[in-house]
C-alpha cells in the first residue's frame, strides 16, 4: 500500500484537523453485510452506457475465516502517514493518521480497524465525515459517496494511548505498545496495529508507511525503513521522519522511542545494516549483533538476495515474551543478546529468515501462518545444526514424537483456530513439514522449491495452495497427496527416510 503525501497535521493538544463533525457511538446492527474479499465485484456489462453501480458499504472484513472482521473491503490503501507528538512513557499524546486509498467499489461508507485511543476528528477529502465505533471497527461515512476507482484521503485525529496492550494465551503473550524505561517499542502481531493507528489490519494488506515523530531532544525515534529527515524545531524538540520505502503489513510496522545509539554496518553487496540499541546495552550486545552480515550471507545462499533495502536489529530493553520480525528492523529482547551465543543466534536467524518468508512473501490468510513460522523455525534449526546448537535431525525427531499431541491440542499445521495460532505446532510442528518435504524430494529439489517460492511471490501474498502447487511444479510431480496429510491430517504421517521414528500416542 502506498501513502500519498498530504497536508501536514498540526499537533497541538489534539491533532489539528479543524472544522470536522464527528459522531461517536455504536452502529446499529442494520443488516451489516457479511465480510467479503476486497475488490471482488461482478464485471460491469459491456458497452458505453453500462450503469454505474450504486454506492454501498465496504465490507467490515476481508473474509478470513479465522478473523472475519480483520482487514476491510471496498478500498486498498496506497500509503499511511502517521504523525506522533511523543511526550513521555505511558503518557497520552496527540496523533494523526493520513490514509491515502483507492476505492475498489462505489462506497457509501467504509471501515477502518481502530481500537482504543480517544477519537477527535475524521475527514474524507477534507470534508467532515461521520465516524461511528463498533468494537474494533471505525465506520466512516463520507459527506459524499466515493466513486469506484477514485482516489481519496482520510484524516483521523486522535489522542494515542501508549499503554494499550492485548494478551494471548500462546507464544505472543502481551502485545501492542510495549513501554520501556524511557519510551516504547511496538510489538503488533497479530492484530495490535489497531491499538496504534487506524489501519487495514490483515497480513495480506500492505502499504508503505511514513512516520513523522516528534520527541524531546534527549530521545531518538527509530522505525523500519529509511531515515528521511531529522529536524530540530524552534522549541528544541526533534522531528524524525522515516519512510518504509516498500509496502508493509500493519502487524509488521515498527516504531521505537528511547535513548538509542545507532550503529552502522554493511551486509552482502553493501546492504545497509543499522542497529538501534539502548545506550547502556551497546557494548554488551555488540558481539552477537555483529553476526548479522554472516547471517545474511548464510540465508542468501539458501533463499537468494535479501528482499528489502536495509536491515537492522532493535534491541528491546523491556519485558518482551518473544522476538519479532518487524519489517527491516527485527526486535530481539535484550536478555537474548546478553545470554549464550546459540540462543542469541536462534532468535537472530529466525527473525531474519522471516524477512523472506512472512514479510516479503506475505500470508494470504491466517491459516497460512505455518508457512511463515515453520520456514523461520526450519532455517533457525538448520543454522544451529552447524553452529554449535542442537542437531537438525535430533530436533526434528523430537518434534515428530510430539506431533500428534500438538495436532490434538492445537490443530494440524494448516488448520489453526484463532486462539491456537502461535502454539508449538506452528513453529517446530510446521518446520517438521518442511523437513519431511526435504526428505521426500531430496535436498537439491527442496532448495529449488524454496528459492522459487521466495522469488516468485516476492512482494506478494501467497497461501498454502500456492505452496503446494509450486512445490509440485518444481519437483515435477504432484505433491498434494504427500503434503495434505502433513498439513491437515489428524495424525503425523510416516517420516520419509526414517522408518524407525515413532509418534508418542495421545492419552487424554
Amino acid at each position: 500500500m502506498k501513502i500519498r503525501k498530504a497536508s501536514s497535521l498540526v499537533l497541538t493538544g489534539a491533532v489539528g484537523i479543524t472544522g470536522v463533525a464527528l459522531l461517536v457511538g455504536t452502529l446499529p446492527h442494520d443488516g451489516r453485510r457479511a465480510p467479503a474479499p476486497s475488490g471482488a465485484h461482478a464485471p460491469a456489462p459491456s458497452g458505453a452506457h453500462a450503469p454505474a453501480a450504486a454506492p454501498s458499504p465496504g465490507a467490515p472484513g476481508i473474509g478470513d475465516p479465522l478473523v472475519p472482521l480483520d482487514g476491510n473491503g471496498g478500498y486498498t490503501v496506497r500509503r499511511y502517514t502517521l504523525d506522533f507528538d511523543w511526550r513521555a512513557p505511558r503518557t497520552p499524546f496527540a496523533a494523526g493518521a493520513t490514509i491515502s486509498a483507492t476505492a475498489t467499489q462505489a462506497l457509501s461508507r467504509f471501515d477502518l480497524d481502530f481500537a482504543g485511543n480517544t477519537l477527535r476528528t475524521v475527514t474524507v477529502d477534507g470534508a467532515p465525515a461521520r465516524a461511528v465505533r463498533e468494537g474494533d471497527e471505525l465506520v466512516v461515512t463520507p459527506a459524499r459517496p466515493i466513486p469506484a476507482g477514485a482516489a481519496f484521503t482520510v484524516q483521523v485525529a486522535y489522542t494515542a494511548d501508549p499503554t494499550q496492550q492485548r494478551h494471548r494465551d500462546d507464544a505472543i503473550g502481551s502485545y501492542g505498545w510495549m513501554p520501556t524505561a524511557d519510551g516504547t517499542v511496538l510489538c503488533l502481531q497479530p492484530d495490535g496495529a489497531r491499538l496504534v493507528f487506524p489501519a487495514n489490519d490483515h497480513p495480506s494488506q500492505r502499504a508503505p508507511v511514513t512516520f513523522r515523530v516528534t520527541t524531546p531532544p534527549e530521545l531518538s525515534a527509530v522505525a523500519g525503513g529509511r531515515l528521511v529527515e531529522r529536524v530540530r524545531r524552534p522549541d528544541g524538540r526533534i522531528r524524525w521522519t522515516y519512510d518504509s520505502e516498500q509496502p508493509v503489513a500493519a502487524q509488521l510496522v515498527q516504531l521505537a522511542i528511547g535513548r538509542f545509539t545507532f550503529t552502522e554496518g554493511r551486509g552482502p553487496r553493501g546492504l545497509p545494516v543499522r542497529d538501534a540499541v539502548p545506550q547502556d546495552l551497546v557494548d554488551g550486545t555488540a558481539a552477537y549483533r555483529a553476526l548479522t552480515p554472516e547471517h545474511l550471507d548464510w540465508l542468501e545462499q539458501r533463499l537468494g538476495p535479501y528482499p528489502f533495502r536495509r536491515y537492522g536489529v532493535l534491541v528491546g530493553d523491556t519485558d518482551l515474551p518473544v522476538a519479532l520480525e518487524t519489517q527491516q528492523l527485527s526486535v530481539v529482547p535484550s536478555a537474548r543478546l546478553l545470554g549464550d551465543r546459540v540462543g542469541a543466534e536462534r532468535d537472530l536467524v529466525h527473525e531474519l529468515a522471516h524477512q523472506w518468508t512472512g514479510n516479503s512473501v506475505a500470508l494470504r490468510r491466517w491459516s497460512d501462518l505455518w508457512l511463515s513460522e515453520g520456514h523461520a523455525r526450519f532455517y533457525e534449526r538448520l543454522y544451529t545444526d552447524t553452529h554449535g546448537g542442537p542437531g537438525l535431525e535430533d530436533a526434528m525427531r523430537s518434534a515428530y514424537e510430539q506431533h500428534d499431541r500438538w495436532r490434538h491440542d492445537d490443530g494440524a499445521p494448516a488448520e489453526p483456530t484463532e486462539s491456537s495460532l502461535f502454539r508449538q505446532i506452528r513453529y517446530d510442528g510446521s518446520a517438521l513439514v518442511f523437513y519431511a518435504l526435504r526428505e521426500e524430494v531430496g535436498e537439491e529439489t527442496f532448495e529449488r522449491i524454496e528459492r522459487t517460492w521466495v522469488t516468485r511471490y516476492q512482494g506478494r501474498a501467497a497461501g498454502t495452495g500456492d505452496f503446494i502447487a509450486l512445490a509440485s511444479e518444481v519437483a515435477g510431480r504432484e505433491l498434494r497427496p504427500f503434503l495434505t496429510p502433513w498439513l491437515y491430517g489428524e495424525h503425523a504421517p510416516p517420516m520419509p527416510g526414517h522408518p524407525g521414528w515413532r509418534v508418542r500416542p495421545v492419552e487424554d
